[in-house]
């Protein structure tokens, strides 16, 4: 199956009853590994989670700690892209030029490096003294 698929066929599970906007998420790990995350929304608003931060954890959890590659996606008019956060989040474990596929539910798709989604990321490197 491919990282596409996925991430389409775990969307449908999102926990999206506020805004009925579901996304999924999925991340290829060095192993060829593919963990998959939907995002999963609360009552109180800000306390929900994205679909990318899902797959991070269940790939975390599963020992490994290096991501190859990414798809996204959701029911939006373009691809949908990750959020800030979820951009920060994946260049914790992925480098600069891993690619993120976003897509939409009609098969519109951009293509994007973790560099290009969130340029000048603090890194690592910046904590080292």
């Amino acid at each position: 199956m491919s990282l596409l698929a996925a991430a389409r066929d775990i969307r449908e599970k999102a926990y999206a009853p506020y805004s009925n906007f579901k996304v999924g998420a999925a991340v290829r790990s060095a192993s060829g590994d593919v963990f998959v995350g939907v995002n999963v929304e609360n009552a109180a608003y800000p306390e929900g989670t994205c679909a990318e931060a899902g797959a991070i954890a269940a790939m975390i959890a599963a020992g490994e700690t290096q991501i190859i590659e990414v798809a996204v996606i959701a029911d939006a008019p373009t691809p949908v892209q990750p959020c800030g956060g979820c951009r920060q989040k994946l260049r914790e474990f992925a480098g600069p030029d891993v690619v993120v596929t976003m897509t939409n539910l009609a098969g519109t798709e951009l293509q994007m490096t973790v560099a290009e989604l969130l340029p000048g990321a603090f890194t690592q490197d910046q904590l080292d003294m």
